[in-house]
């Protein structure tokens, strides 16, 4: 019997080169040869965002255009939104039931985006509570591996300690999701920072060959290249960060790495040849987007038909559920 997977990401806008190497390439694997549920957690998006959801429909669909150019497949997974299968609510007020308030106040990522996102107003039950909601999303596919970085570990803890104390009270219904550790590439944006939207120095799976050269060109490069003339360190480099990843023809990696130590080539030249590589791995992805972007009726299909086998499983632990808790059904 093959492990079951669930993942999901918020719906905030257009995805990312860091996205697809951080996640997106290790989900198209897992769906060969595992049980994968992956979803677009739109209540999730809802609760830092919930002063303006003017585009949280359009995000959608942007987020399920990206999931599928890239390479997930409706046939070897399960792609849904999770405000269409009304049990991940469900599941959450129960859940909510016992877990401690105490648990809520003292995680740490609740704490860090009270700090970093103070420009909106997070001071709410259901931001507080959104732990809650994350343990009902991968515990109502009762998932025994959620994939995540070596770094995101601490973060299904808390899912695993609710699933043991609802299985304290109420018997054993939720197996104790594990992290699927997975290598995560380190991709920085066009600054030098860690790519992100709200730093505005991303590199996005829509972008076209022409945009994302121009980004490109511009890129950070290692400080100590002040000159043409100046030799460079590949390790310092962010470029040499996204030829890790695009770039798997070694003698070359080696010839830009010497040339940049010995100021044998300029940092143009590099990113000339990183966007060869680049263009080559997108250009197919960006087509397929393209093709399902004029077919929207076949978005909508997909992830009704996602929604509906979704259903399917989280019906049958939700019966289990209330079963246990001893409700009239």
């Amino acid at each position: 019997m093959m492990d079951r997977v669930f993942s999901g990401m918020r719906p905030t806008g257009k995805l990312h080169l860091g996205h697809m190497a951080g996640a997106l390439a290790n989900w198209v694997k897992l769906q060969e040869d595992h049980e994968c549920y992956y979803c677009v957690v739109d209540w999730h998006a809802l609760m830092s965002d919930y002063a303006d959801s003017s585009m949280l429909r359009d995000n959608c669909r942007e987020i399920l255009l990206d999931w599928l150019a890239v390479g997930l497949d409706p046939d070897k997974c399960t792609i849904f939104v999770q405000s269409h299968v009304k049990e991940h609510a469900e599941l959450s007020l129960a859940l909510s039931m016992v877990t401690p308030l105490g648990w809520l106040e003292r995680n740490p990522t609740y704490k860090d985006q009270i700090l970093n996102l103070q420009n909106k107003d997070l001071s709410t039950y259901a931001f507080l509570g959104y732990p809650v909601l994350m343990a009902a999303d991968i515990l109502l596919y009762k998932a025994t591996k959620v994939p995540v970085g070596e770094d995101q570990s601490a973060h299904l803890e808390l899912s695993r300690e609710i699933a043991r104390r609802f299985n304290y009270y109420f018997g054993e219904v939720f197996p104790e999701p594990q992290a699927l550790h997975t290598s995560t590439p380190k991709i920085p944006g066009t600054d030098g920072r860690k790519m992100s939207k709200s730093y505005g120095n991303s590199l996005n799976i829509a972008d076209e060959p022409a945009v994302l050269w121009d980004k490109l060109k511009t890129m950070m490069t290692d400080p100590a290249r002040y000159r043409r003339t100046d030799p460079g360190d590949p390790d310092k480099c962010p470029v040499w960060d996204l030829q890790k990843f695009f770039n798997h023809d070694a003698a070359e990696m080696e010839e830009l790495a010497h040339g940049c130590r010995t100021a044998g080539i300029g940092c143009i030249d590099c990113k000339k040849k990183l966007f060869r590589h680049v263009e080559e791995v997108m250009t197919p992805i960006q087509e397929r987007r393209r093709r399902l972007e004029e077919h929207q009726d076949m978005l909508n299909e997909i992830v009704q038909e996602g929604a509906k086998k979704a259903r399917s499983t989280a019906l049958v632990t939700m019966e289990e559920v209330y079963g246990a808790v001893g409700m009239l059904r």
